[in-house]
């Protein structure tokens, strides 16, 4: 098994173990006994040291398996995405926009935003024309049977 298929693999159960209940309540019961702790040991630095340094090395390792993690379910989700463009009527011109700039998206985003509201007050037109078109046939009929 090749070095990043078993790294991938141990922070995929990290990270999953990390957000399961137990762990919380695990880092919970861990600094209640550190709290607990404390006057035994004076609230000396050492004490404090003690904490310290475990959720300092905690949280830097952390950081890196759930960034890990993000960036696989993120890369996964695009791809799925991307399949779902490319498949449908979408625009297949948006498939790997996630590769833009922050302002080339903005001004994507915004022009798709302008593109959707015109698109609904198209709609709402169509739909008031509709309306107004089966009243006058209503009307029509109905001066049919009165004549």
């Amino acid at each position: 098994m090749s070095f990043s298929r078993a790294f991938t693999a141990f922070a995929g159960k990290v990270a999953k173990w990390a957000g399961h209940p137990v762990a919380f309540a695990l880092g919970a019961a861990i600094v209640v006994g550190w709290a607990v702790s404390g006057p035994f040991f004076g609230y000396s630095k050492t004490w404090q040291l003690v904490i310290n340094t475990g959720t300092t090395i905690v949280t830097f390792l952390m950081v890196f398996l759930i960034q890990n993690s993000q960036n696989r379910d993120a890369a996964a989700i695009q791809a799925k995405l991307d399949e779902l463009i490319r498949s449908s009527a979408a625009q297949n011109r948006f498939t790997g926009i996630e590769n833009l700039t922050e302002e080339e998206l903005d001004t994507l985003r915004r022009r798709i935003e302008t593109r959707g509201r015109a698109e609904r007050l198209d709609d709402a037109r169509a739909a008031a024309d509709e309306a107004e078109a089966r009243a006058h046939e209503k009307a029509a009929r109905a001066a049919e049977r009165s004549s």
